[in-house]
């Protein structure tokens, strides 16, 4: 009996000490959130579209831009954010941003977009998009900024270059574009049309996962290129 006692005492010391042991280590080894390093940069990307505004659509399979333009930018975002880049979002789902009750809710989510990026903090913008044009032939990635905005051509630029490394199609030039989210922006912002839906073949290639994620790693690329400039 004696020797039951000592070892069940035995035993709820050895647990205690474990108890005490696995403390320790959850303290000395959980980081809080409010401990973690900030980015050195931060970036809004800005998801085009969305809700009843599904923007073009794909000729063959019909995929809507709202939802290439979320897979795209939700892509990118965790690029980013894997190589210590903060990512604020403006959509985040299928939903528009309008608000309901808005009489003209392209009005009011273009408005959200604008208040979102401009109260970001953040150091760019990027917008994605899907291009369309009555002529299918036409093909590639085209990379706009706002007029006058020389730190988004700067932007542009570096986006451009990487994304022409890799793609050949893509077009070698950026343009200014009159949008209204590069008009408003307070930070430089850049708008990227990633392909064509209306050209039946990049159609395919854009609902392509490697194809998606090449893609978004030459806009990080030359998101970091401009970074170190």
């Amino acid at each position: 009996m004696r020797f039951i006692v000592i070892k069940k005492s035995f035993l709820c010391w050895a647990l205690l000490c474990i108890i005490i042991i696995s403390s320790i280590l959850v303290v000395c080894f959980t980081v809080s959130p409010s401990s973690m390093p900030k980015p050195e940069f931060n970036i809004v990307i800005d998801a085009g579209h969305g809700g009843r505004d599904g923007g073009t659509s794909g000729t063959i399979t019909g995929i809507t831009e709202s939802e290439l333009n979320l897979k795209y930018a939700n892509t990118l975002k965790n690029l980013c954010e894997d190589f210590g880049i903060g990512v604020i979002m403006t959509r985040t789902d299928m939903n528009g941003l309008y608000d309901e009750s808005a009489s003209n809710k392209k009005k009011s989510e273009m408005e959200k977009r604008k208040n979102i990026i401009n109260s970001s903090g953040a150091d760019l913008m990027i917008s994605i998009h899907m291009n369309s044009f009555p002529l299918s032939s036409c093909n590639g990635a085209q990379i706009f900024y706002g007029k006058g905005d020389e730190q988004g051509f700067n932007l542009a630029k570096c986006i451009q270059t990487s994304v022409c490394e890799v793609f050949d199609n893509a077009r070698d030039y950026v343009t200014v574009g009159d949008y209204f989210v590069l008009n408003y922006s307070s930070i430089p912002a850049t708008l990227i049309e990633c392909g064509f839906l209306s050209n039946p073949e990049e159609e395919k290639k854009l609902q392509d996962d490697d194809y998606c994620n090449l893609f978004c790693y030459s806009i990080l690329v030359g998101i970091l290129k401009y970074f170190k400039m």
